[in-house]
């Protein structure tokens, strides 16, 4: 699927960073709760100081966004992704993931890229092995929400692979 295409966000994406963050799932994946156009614009500064966060688009349309944070000195980074509801099922999350794997191996130079899913997340898990990310491991109870606790599924990327 080399149809999906990176480029920076924008702050007229606003709204399709507030539709994505309305979804029940992607409610607690920012660092705040993204309820109004003012934070979406918010969520979308943000990246400026904590890595390089790309708006996926399809045709002129942004459906999602893929991230690497976290970069180290051993040239390591930490993936992210999620796309609107209605995109996904159809690979846009897997495209868009191979695109940024490229640029990161690519343009950044890192070595290693690594990305965790909560266990019982089959969607993500999904994404991450079609992009070519190996499992590596369970970390027990790694995530908190509502007073229950979660496993990650970590999984890695190498340049090599």
């Amino acid at each position: 699927m080399r149809y999906v295409r990176l480029r920076a966000w924008r702050d007229e994406d606003a709204p399709v960073v507030l539709r994505a963050f309305s979804s029940p799932d992607m409610s607690r994946q920012a660092a705040w709760p993204i309820v109004t156009l003012k934070d979406a614009v918010g969520w979308i500064a943000s990246w400026a100081e904590v890595g390089h966060a790309f708006a996926v688009t399809l045709g002129d349309q942004v459906v999602g966004n893929v991230a690497v944070t976290d970069i180290d000195a051993h040239e390591n980074g930490w993936v992210s992704y999620w796309t609107v509801p209605e995109a996904r099922g159809r690979g846009i999350a897997v495209a868009a993931t191979d695109e940024l794997v490229r640029w990161a191996f690519g343009e950044r130079g890192l070595y290693r890229l690594e990305l965790g899913h909560r266990i019982d997340n089959a969607a993500s898990c999904r994404v991450a092995t079609k992009a070519g990310f190996r499992p590596e491991g369970v970390e027990r109870g790694r995530l908190h929400y509502d007073g229950v606790r979660y496993d990650v599924e970590r999984h890695a990327r190498l340049a090599t692979d």
